[in-house]
């Protein structure tokens, strides 16, 4: 299982939102290129970036950001936020980004999604399940879809998607730990998903408790708020896991 740190962009800063709502935010770093060096050192192998204002807008200010990110550091980066066309893919691969994170535009174009299979192949394709009381949300969690996310689970497996970060909104930025029976039941349920799990990871515990709990099942976890206020130690917490993995 991997520890994923993560990396909110928003007008070029490194932020965290308190539940999604962008009027609740909380500035990390004006330099999030130097965050980034942090945690490749630390021993970070795949980093998890979202682009705010493409999330909400469809377009992106963060674009001179995260190619400074790519420029600074050498592990894989996987990228979302406003990704919403095979056009847009093809520049953050320009840009060296290695997994694009399709959100909205797989819930409202389905069709991008079985284009980006084509071009870019299972592994760079990456679908994030943001859901709150049952349901997915689009347009960086503002919109209401309307549809079960196990629904949207069910289409998006059965089109070749195996790769999937699910995001309970409720537990975001809220550093209460997890919902780990919520991934025990996905993974039984979609047994060969690449399941990653965010929203709520808060300490080394959390992480191990997820590990445990999934028989080291998930795929990863993404973790920045307990990073950032210290409540998590990067370093330790992958020494921790690479330990478990090994027995």
């Amino acid at each position: 299982m991997l520890v994923l740190p993560a990396i909110d962009l928003l007008d070029n800063e490194a932020v965290r939102l308190l539940q999604g709502d962008y009027s609740k935010k909380t500035v990390y770093s004006s330099s999030p290129e130097k965050m980034i060096q942090v945690f490749e050192e630390q021993g970070a192998t795949l980093i998890h970036i979202v682009d705010l204002n493409a999330a909400k807008t469809g377009k992106s200010e963060n674009e001179k950001t995260i190619k400074k990110i790519k420029e600074k550091c050498s592990v894989d980066l996987e990228l979302g936020g406003g990704i919403r066309s095979v056009d847009n893919m093809k520049f953050y691969d320009g840009l060296g980004v290695s997994r694009f994170i399709l959100g909205t535009i797989a819930v409202e174009d389905p069709k991008i999604v079985e284009k980006g299979l084509s071009l870019f192949g299972q592994n760079r394709i990456v679908i994030g399940v943001d859901a709150k009381n049952g349901y997915v949300r689009t347009k960086g969690w503002e919109t209401n879809s309307g549809i079960l996310y196990k629904d949207f689970l069910n289409t998006m497996y059965a089109m070749g998607i195996r790769h999937v970060i699910f995001t309970d909104i409720a537990r975001d930025g809220m550093m209460e730990g997890p919902s780990t029976q919520l991934y025990k039941e996905l993974l039984t349920e979609f047994p060969d998903l690449q399941l990653v799990a965010s929203g709520g990871v808060s300490s080394t515990q959390d992480l191990v408790e997820l590990y445990d709990q999934t028989d080291g099942k998930l795929f990863g976890a993404i973790t920045g708020k307990a990073i950032y206020e210290g409540k998590l130690d990067l370093k330790e917490s992958i020494r921790i896991l690479n330990q478990k993995r090994e027995k």
